[in-house]
């Protein structure tokens, strides 16, 4: 591979964006941002043939999107800091915690941001720091510029907030369903987190920089959000920041003899309750031709829009798992036991 730095094209605010600014973080890649700006938008979209971010713009002129695909692609380019482990269990736990974190936190994270007015109106400066000013969300902001960015937040919950809440079954009278549901989910993490400083124990995964994105991007940035976190908020604010601090040289090991912490189990409950309610139902509602689908994950009954892009995600670790000889693993087979969920990715 060509040597020099990696381009991160795409938003401060943006989760999936925050993802891979972690990873690149963790693994000491050469890299800088280039906001994605309302003058470089043409031209990026027509290069990389999508509107999403983040981009990653390689040294070898690559354009690339989905940190689906990217993440395993830097694994194997800074090997010296991996982030994939290469023994079944703790590899086939990296991918599922993945999928079901990008997944499932999205939800809140939508929710969080344009369900409540006030908090419109203070991202909409944040978005429009990188978009228009091309700087940082860090850099303080004049009497003036806080004016002038002002209509942005509203612009973009008329364009985009109130259609992709609906979309996701979490608009605003999904509040109390949305705010029990990230409580519970702080919850576990606390249970987790009190003994591990990551999700397989002392170096970090893919599916940590999943979580770490959502909570950088939304979770302990946006007002409405922090102001859920309650007892869990130092917790939190910790794991995350973590990812966005200066990384030691030396990292530690994954945990020996293919295991992963005690306190796993607990995370998976929470998931085989929240995503593992509403994946299968959405991928199966979505492979029949409907274009909506319900599903409770303990707060009634939930419609939302089934998204094919679930399936392609699903397809992407059942092809890992497959690898590994999963449904003949003894100890991945003992960790998933009756939860349904190597069954929603092997079957």
């Amino acid at each position: 591979m060509y040597r020099g730095d990696y381009k991160l094209i795409g938003s401060e605010m943006s989760f999936f964006t925050r993802k891979l600014e972690a990873q690149l973080r963790f693994q000491q890649i050469p890299w800088h941002y280039l906001f994605k700006t309302e003058e470089r938008r043409t031209a990026l979209e027509a290069k990389a043939g999508t509107h999403f971010v983040p981009l990653l713009m390689t040294p070898d002129k690559w354009l690339i999107h989905d940190t689906i695909s990217i993440g395993p692609m830097l694994n194997e380019r800074f090997r010296e800091r991996e982030v994939i482990p290469e023994t079944p269990l703790q590899r086939a736990c990296c991918f599922i915690l993945e999928d079901a974190f990008n997944h499932w936190l999205g939800r809140v994270c939508v929710h969080s941001r344009w369900c409540y007015p006030s908090n419109v109106a203070w991202v909409g400066p944040r978005f429009g720091a990188n978009m228009m000013l091309d700087r940082s969300i860090d850099v303080p902001f004049s009497e003036v510029e806080l004016e002038q960015l002002g209509p942005i937040g509203p612009m973009m919950f008329e364009s985009f907030g109130r259609g992709v809440c609906e979309i996701n079954g979490v608009g605003p009278d999904q509040a109390v369903a949305v705010k029990s549901d990230f409580k519970r989910m702080l919850h576990a993490l606390a249970q987790h987190f009190s003994s591990n400083p990551f999700l397989l124990g002392d170096r970090p995964c893919l599916a940590d920089f999943a979580l770490a994105g959502a909570s950088k991007a939304h979770f302990i940035c946006d007002p409405e959000p922090r102001s859920w976190l309650g007892e869990h908020r130092d917790m939190l604010l910790k794991y995350t920041e973590r990812f966005f601090d200066s990384w030691q040289s030396k990292l530690p090991l994954w945990p020996a003899d293919d295991q992963v912490p005690d306190s796993l189990p607990v995370v998976l409950d929470y998931l085989q309750g929240s995503y593992y309610q509403s994946a299968p139902a959405n991928i199966a509602a979505g492979l029949a031709g409907e274009k909506y689908y319900a599903f409770d994950y303990g707060f009634g009954a939930t419609r939302a829009r089934t998204q094919k892009r679930l399936n392609v995600a699903r397809l992407h670790v059942q092809d890992e798992l497959q690898r590994l000889g999963a449904s003949e693993n003894a100890a991945i087979k003992a960790l998933f036991a009756n939860r349904g969920i190597l069954e929603h990715y092997l079957g």
